[in-house]
């Protein structure tokens, strides 16, 4: 009921977020009952049947990933100081996203339903002069348990996704034991004081705090503040800071009014060339006999070949955030003035969470190119509607995830915008930034997508 509520009064963006998710989740249910349909018309190709069955797998990877990123970016879910006190802790929360990431995705597998059962002629009749009939077995009655288990698959696994990756993470330091203080407080990290700190002059110090002056000091200043004086100052302690003039407010940054620094860049990167590396071989070694053709009349060349696609993926995927990370030092490299030393550490900053979006953009641009270069050859068929229909979800569910980090890394910079805002940076400063970080971003990931294609389709043009 939480999760209705929230859904319900959440911001127009959000909305369309998630009906994009419902509609991501709806073509992905579509493909499975096509592929429940062909299995039921060819019971005699059980190999072709579990061949479409394992195509359906990329379209469920994209829009699973997708329906994680949209549910990272839900303002509803996010932890906000005084929801604990109402019983919304991170747990509540996580489980708050799991149910409406599962929701959005139940709508789109009712909507595959119906659309199924009505191409098949189930509710109103035979539609398009029976040409799905090959597709749909309208002649063989529906196994409901086996259709309402395919349809459930991407709800499940998106809904099991988000409640991992969005758990609550144990803050305390490895190798520290869980303490608990009063009420039941979980993290009680402040030291135990005895029974003499609290009787001592009537005074209690500060959680943590151990008092080095002596108890004649002690007294003494007490006594001042209580005869109307002022206590001393402190060497250690600083003065306010001053308001701000006319002086200090100006235009012009410096470094030090940049985004700090990242301490340490993505460990990924050495791995995911070394995939990236074994897939681009395993793809060249891979004969030509033996062709798997894919559904819809594409032909995917031998099976090594189509490993060798998924390695590349991942590789590049594992690789993203380094690569993501690399751009922003090179902006930052041949003494760079604020604009570039902005671009670079924003980059450098966001390269976790927009690399591997970028890599996977990467993947399927590459795989997509070198399709292409197939289909352009006098030996291969045209491609069928299934076929296009799992290239767009792919295609439209990767780069609607990009889209959907980059709006998260946008949310996450708010502070660090309004702070240079405040500082006297220039709207048409930020703006140019994120058009620099734009720039080379491409500038890296293009070429590096032209390579792996050309790479790619080369054992099966040959």
């Amino acid at each position: 009921m939480l999760a209705l509520r929230l859904t319900r009064g959440a911001h127009p963006a959000v909305h369309l977020r998630r009906l994009l998710v419902a509609t991501a989740a709806a073509g992905t249910g579509f493909l499975f009952l096509c592929t429940l349909g062909y299995a039921m018309a060819h019971q005699d190709d059980p190999r072709g049947s579990l061949l479409r069955l394992a195509w359906c797998l990329t379209p469920l990877a994209t829009t699973v990933y997708f329906a994680l990123a949209v549910a990272r970016t839900d303002p509803g879910t996010r932890p906000r100081p005084g929801l604990a006190a109402i019983g919304l802790g991170p747990a509540r929360l996580m489980a708050v996203s799991a149910a409406t990431t599962a929701l959005s995705c139940l709508l789109g597998s009712m909507v595959a339903l119906l659309f199924f059962l009505h191409l098949r002629g189930d509710l109103t009749g035979m539609p398009f002069d029976g040409a799905g009939a090959d597709l749909l077995a309208p002649e063989k009655p529906l196994p409901l348990p086996a259709a309402l288990t395919l349809l459930g698959l991407v709800p499940a696994i998106a809904s099991v996704t988000v409640a991992w990756v969005m758990r609550p993470e144990d803050d305390r330091p490895k190798g520290t034991g869980r303490s608990y203080g009063r009420f039941g407080a979980r993290g009680r990290t402040a030291p135990r004081e005895t029974f003499g700190s609290y009787g001592r002059f009537r005074a209690r110090p500060a959680a943590g705090v151990r008092s080095t002056q002596p108890a004649g000091s002690r007294a003494a200043g007490a006594a001042r503040v209580g005869a109307g004086g002022t206590p001393p100052a402190r060497a250690s302690e600083t003065p306010p800071p001053a308001p701000p003039t006319a002086e200090t407010q100006t235009p012009h940054l410096d470094p030090h009014t940049l985004p700090p620094t990242p301490r340490e860049a993505p460990k990924g990167l050495p791995w995911g060339i070394a995939v990236l590396a074994a897939g681009l071989a395993v793809e060249a070694y891979a004969g030509k006999t033996h062709t798997t053709p894919l559904p819809g009349g594409l032909t995917g060349g031998a099976p090594g070949t189509l490993i060798g696609w998924l390695l590349t993926a991942i590789g590049l995927a594992l690789a993203g955030p380094g690569l993501t990370h690399l751009c922003g030092r090179l902006l930052q490299s041949a003494h760079p003035g604020a604009l570039r030393l902005l671009a670079g550490r924003i980059l450098m900053a966001e390269a976790t969470r927009i690399g591997r979006p970028l890599g996977v953009v990467c993947a399927v641009a590459s795989g997509t190119y070198a399709m292409t270069t197939l289909h352009d050859t006098a030996t291969t068929p045209d491609i069928g509607p299934l076929t296009t229909l799992g290239l767009l979800l792919v295609t439209g569910c990767t780069l609607a995830t990009l889209a959907t980090a980059a709006v998260e890394a946008k949310h996450a910079r708010a502070d660090t915008t309004a702070a240079l805002l405040r500082l006297g940076a220039p709207a048409t400063m930020l703006r140019s930034a994120a058009a620099l970080r734009a720039g080379a971003v491409l500038a890296l990931f293009g070429p590096l997508t032209l390579i792996v294609a050309e790479l790619a389709a080369l054992p099966l043009t040959r």
